[in-house]
């Protein structure tokens, strides 16, 4: 057993959480993500975790099409996408908005909708699709720090509770995602500890240092969260491998003076749902004006090609393809094809991390930042468990190997363990 875990620590089998006690009605955790979304059950059987048509996760997707009335998310939100991408409305990141002033309501098919309604209607969804009654008691997650400069935490969490309100949630109570995923690693802890927690999600990185002692209350010591995590790591492939492709770099003259290409044409490029924003009849003309002058016109009428045939989904499938094979090669090939346009970049590990290295660096600031509310050096940690996505990338796994060293590594439900905590929680 310890050389299959050298933390030493139990992990119970997949489907084999038990409760701490009988529930005479079942709890739902609820993990609302940036990119996807999971929901636990906690009943007298244990916890399980929901499975949607695609699997156990539902991406953070909210769709309209053709009119504000007719909305789905989810797999049936990127199914009427990928049918009809110039009848949709499509809205992702939702979660990354919350506590942004600045994004109060958008217009939608003719109706003005507040960000506590969109995000109210594809929890809807969300919890329909998993069995989730109105009125069922509910401990949902959210970030340590909410994403963007200068983000509103408290205006964020009362954003969030409104939309569960919307989706006929009352019994709501918050915990933090890190100490969530925790409280599931608790369960197989058999001594006091203390445990240092990273969750890596699709818009923040997070991470709590909590106390646990069997038959004791968790202890959460200190916490700290940056918006820094899976989505700018496929950002950071976008602009280093393929936005040079399309004109990022060149130059167009206005009156004998060389301007370069504007950044804006690629500041939306980075993350492929707002390409689709980009399709406006002006911010199409500007660029094949800018085309016009310049010295890659055959590179910006690509981009305008890409723009046009609403292609970001399928970029952004091949970017984050070479992402995952990055994890476990140590190069890949960026594989992508539309009409004239043809990418095939080979990408060795080391470059991926060079163009990461000043996220990867804030991230490990971010980890002494939670030490030191904890007021632990790395000596004092006990466990350390990493979830999310990008607990897979290698880079991640070094900066804690090097601090905490590998033994005291562990994982393990990466996409549902923040959900299967949540889930304990509500059966307190």
């Amino acid at each position: 057993m310890a050389a299959d875990n050298p933390s030493g620590h139990r992990q119970p089998p997949p489907g084999m959480l038990k409760p701490v006690a009988m529930q005479h009605e079942p709890a739902f955790g609820i993990d609302f993500g940036t990119t996807n979304s999971v929901v636990a059950r906690l009943g007298a059987d244990g916890v399980s975790v929901a499975r949607h048509a695609t699997g156990e996760v539902f991406r953070s997707i909210l769709c309209f099409q053709g009119s504000w009335r007719a909305h789905m998310a989810g797999p049936a939100a990127m199914e009427a996408y990928l049918d009809d991408p110039g009848a949709c409305r499509l809205m992702m990141s939702l979660k990354s908005h919350l506590g942004q002033r600045s994004l109060r309501d958008t217009l939608v098919f003719g109706r003005v909708l507040e960000l506590e309604e969109l995000v109210g209607l594809f929890l809807g969804h969300l919890l329909r699709e998993a069995g989730v009654p109105p009125g069922s008691a509910v401990v949902a997650g959210r970030p340590v720090r909410f994403v963007g400069e200068g983000a509103d935490d408290a205006l964020a969490e009362q954003r969030l509770r409104a939309a569960f309100r919307a989706a006929g949630i009352t019994d709501l109570r918050l915990v933090a995602e890190p100490e969530a995923a925790g409280h599931r690693f608790a369960r197989g802890l058999n001594a006091p500890a203390h445990v240092l927690v990273g969750d890596f999600g699709g818009g923040t990185s997070d991470f709590s240092v909590l106390r646990f002692a069997p038959g004791a209350p968790t202890q959460a010591l200190g916490h700290a969260g940056i918006g820094i995590a899976g989505d700018d790591f496929d950002a950071a492939i976008l602009r280093h491998a393929v936005a040079p492709l399309l004109g990022q770099g060149g130059h167009y003259r206005v009156i004998e003076q060389a301007l370069p290409v504007p950044v804006a044409f690629f500041a939306g490029f980075a993350r492929w749902h707002r390409l689709a924003q980009m399709r406006s009849p002006r911010q199409l003309r500007d660029i094949a004006e800018v085309a016009r002058l310049s010295d890659v016109p055959e590179q910006l009428a690509a981009l305008i090609r890409l723009i046009e045939d609403e292609q970001g989904l399928s970029l952004y499938r091949s970017v984050a393809a070479v992402k995952a094979a990055l994890s476990a090669d140590e190069a890949a090939v960026l594989d992508f094809r539309h009409g004239g346009f043809s990418i095939q970049r080979r990408i060795t590990r080391k470059e991926f991390e060079g163009w990461i290295a000043r996220d990867l660096a804030r991230i490990a600031a971010t980890v002494d930042a939670a030490l030191g509310e904890a007021g632990l050096g790395d000596g004092g940690i006990d466990h350390v468990f990493l979830t999310g996505g990008s607990a897979y990338v290698p880079a991640v796994r070094r900066i804690f190997e090097a601090r905490f060293g590998a033994g005291r590594l562990a994982g393990g439900g990466e996409f549902t363990s923040v959900a299967e905590g949540l889930a304990l929680m509500a059966g307190r």
